[in-house]
């Protein structure tokens, strides 16, 4: 499985794509309200535009994030990255690649 991750961050370069590490993955958007998981990088087919967005908002390979809470009819959602909440659609969550879902 190929991933995206920038080469260098904030400087409007390229997105390249890089292996996986081994073990589990699945979607950001598939995990439930409360639980928690590493971020392990963007999926290949993400728009160059979202993958920036995203990776400027602080998800990059190695984060970890929670799910906080999911809006009535399931959209959006609140995610805790870093130390700050923020809210993506599940489309937008469906590009990034999470393992270790606890």
């Amino acid at each position: 499985m190929l991933l995206r991750r920038p080469t260098a961050a904030h400087s409007g370069g390229p997105v390249r794509a890089v292996e996986a590490s081994t073990g589990s993955t699945g979607r950001l958007s598939g995990l439930p309200p409360g639980s928690r998981a590493t971020i392990v990088g963007l999926a290949d087919g993400a728009p160059p535009s979202t993958a920036r967005r995203l990776t400027d908002l602080g998800f990059t390979a190695g984060t970890p994030v929670q799910v906080v809470r999911r809006a009535p009819l399931r959209d959006p959602v609140v995610y805790r990255v870093k130390d700050y909440d923020l809210c993506l659609r599940r489309a937008q969550a469906a590009h990034v690649l999470v393992r270790d879902a606890q």
